[in-house]
């Protein structure tokens, strides 16, 4: 059931702060005025010359570095991978039609998500075993979002445990495949809220595995030191790489009223593609829907994220929060979400490459790259604020 899908106060809102003299731009480079300035190095992660400069460039010099059977497990999709192409490319089909006129000053791109306030609209998706990028895995990860206030999502196949994530002090979500056994659905419930975690997320969209050809051709299979820490042992047979034997093998509607009915915590429910499907997780107790195809590694030739975002938030009319993962790669690629109804995006393998390529520091490079860009993406459209990012900012949308 392991999957790399995906692909969170104060007076002054936390992304639009001056960064100090002390962190320069490099020579040559434009910042707009009015305290927005695009700059990489507000949050302190200064690359050097050879460092990325986009998300998209941590990709190559992962894979660079990872065993190919890892890199392809992380990169791949299923079948012949349309649906992953087409996430991508389903934001390339937009345009602008930005604002003019519009001063930037007190410009801010903080959202409200589940009652609380986050300072870019971004959080990290639940995604597998980051171990197979970095010894730290999840931890490190954590780590850079704690640093950031911003939410860390992990996965029931994680590689880092409940508790292990929670000491880093990241804001954190959990999300939960419900396994056969109902019991131990409820033991990472219980473990969960009991270290503090502030939401579930139950992924609807994976009652079986997609078929993952790259990992098929490279034979994929769990490295020596490298596991799902939050299963117990014995519920996955040797051999088993993927842990389907663990797993409730399908969702239904009943399990998410289960599952709400058996935490305390607000329910995200992920996997939505669906404008009816959005309304009737609502209606039986989600707090928020996550518009996802799972990154493309689940049904291929399913519809891209971001296309099936609008009819989603016309069906939810404002009821509850809209998140969306599933090819986000650019700070415009935010914006354009938030324009078509999404309250915040979800990252997902850019966080893996940048791990990958740099442990904690290039994961936090790659947050605060985006962070710059969502700010310029908001002072060059003419948007002071996620609420003013409304769907006649964009053509083809």
């Amino acid at each position: 059931m392991s999957s790399a899908s995906g692909d969170v106060p104060g007076q002054r809102d936390p992304a639009s702060a001056t960064p100090s003299a002390s962190a320069k731009p490099p020579a040559g480079s434009h910042a707009p005025t009015g305290g927005a300035s695009f700059d990489a190095w507000e949050q302190g992660a200064k690359p050097s010359g050879s460092d990325p400069i986009r998300l998209a460039d941590f990709e190559a010099l992962a894979l660079a570095k990872m065993p190919p059977e890892l890199g392809a497990y992380y990169s791949g999709a299923a079948n012949d991978e349309v649906t992953l192409a087409d996430n991508i490319a389903a934001f390339g089909r937009r345009r602008f039609l930005p604002r003019i006129g519009v001063g930037v000053e007190g410009r801010g791109t903080s959202v409200e998500v589940l009652g609380r306030r986050w300072p870019t609209p971004f959080m990290v998706a639940p995604m597998s075993l980051h171990r197979l990028a970095d010894p730290e895995g999840e931890v490190a990860v954590a780590r850079a979002c704690a640093a950031r206030n911003l939410v860390f999502s992990l996965s029931t196949v994680g590689s880092s445990t409940i508790e292990d994530v929670a000491s880093t002090g990241a804001a954190r979500w959990f999300q939960l495949y419900l396994l056969d056994d109902p019991g131990r659905n409820r033991e990472l419930l219980a473990r969960a809220e009991a270290a503090g975690y502030e939401a579930i997320i139950l992924t609807m969209d994976a009652p079986i595995l997609g078929r993952r050809e790259r990992d098929i051709r490279t034979g994929f299979s769990l490295p020596s030191g490298v596991g799902y820490a939050n299963i117990r042992r014995g519920a996955i047979k040797r051999g088993d790489t993927y842990g389907d034997d663990a797993f409730k093998p399908e969702n239904t509607w009943d399990d998410l009223a289960w599952v709400v009915g058996a935490t305390r915590l607000p329910v995200v429910v992920k996997g939505v593609l669906r404008a009816d499907d959005a309304v009737h997780a609502l209606d039986l107790g989600g707090a928020a829907v996550n518009v996802s195809n799972h990154g493309g590694r689940q049904l291929d030739q399913s519809i891209a994220a971001i296309d099936a975002l609008p009819a989603v938030a016309d069906a939810v009319a404002g009821r509850a929060p809209i998140l969306l993962d599933s090819g986000i790669r650019r700070g415009t690629d935010v914006l354009i979400a938030l324009a078509l109804g999404a309250r915040a995006v979800m990252l997902g393998r850019p966080v893996l490459w940048s791990l990958a390529w740099g442990g904690e520091r290039g994961v936090g490079l790659a947050f605060d790259l985006l962070t710059a860009e969502v700010n310029l993406a908001f002072d060059l459209a003419g948007v002071r604020s996620p609420a003013e990012a409304s769907r006649d900012l964009l053509v083809g949308g």
